[in-house]
């Protein structure tokens, strides 16, 4: 995998995190749980400034960024908070593995670039009250 197919594969968990935290958003009430809205709201943000980074990155090296699915797979069920939460909390632990991927697969700016949003993924996953990894975005032994 070249560093530019990383970099795609990157952006189009992007395009999904984007999708899932607006649906996560919008089953969650700013008045009824405004910690969990708060941190969906950051995360949601967050998410929204690396695609944006990532899309410009991606022109930067001469490609046509990938496109955003018109829909994507959403968890199940999210009939409560703690559904949404733990969704969440799914969603960076997801999102810290396709950036421990993108890590391997670049050097210098972008390497800690994708060092820094591999970071946050872990930390906003502890936010979602999510359990402390020794190495976010490895796949559980």
């Amino acid at each position: 995998m070249t560093a530019l197919d990383a970099l795609q594969t990157t952006l189009a968990g992007e395009h999904a995190a984007l999708y899932v935290y607006g649906t996560l958003g919008g089953r969650t009430s700013a008045a009824a749980a405004p910690d969990l809205y708060a941190a969906l709201r950051e995360g949601y943000d967050v998410h929204r400034a690396q695609r944006d980074t990532l899309s410009r990155t991606v022109r930067d090296l001469g490609a046509e960024p990938v496109a955003a699915a018109a829909a994507y797979d959403l968890p199940d069920p999210l009939d409560s908070e703690i559904d949404v939460q733990v969704a969440a909390q799914d969603l960076e632990r997801r999102c810290a593995a396709t950036y421990a991927a993108l890590v391997a697969q670049t050097v210098g700016d972008q390497r800690r670039w994708a060092i820094g949003a591999l970071t946050g993924a872990a930390v906003r996953r502890l936010a979602l009250g999510g359990d402390a990894e020794a190495f976010p975005g490895e796949p559980a032994q």
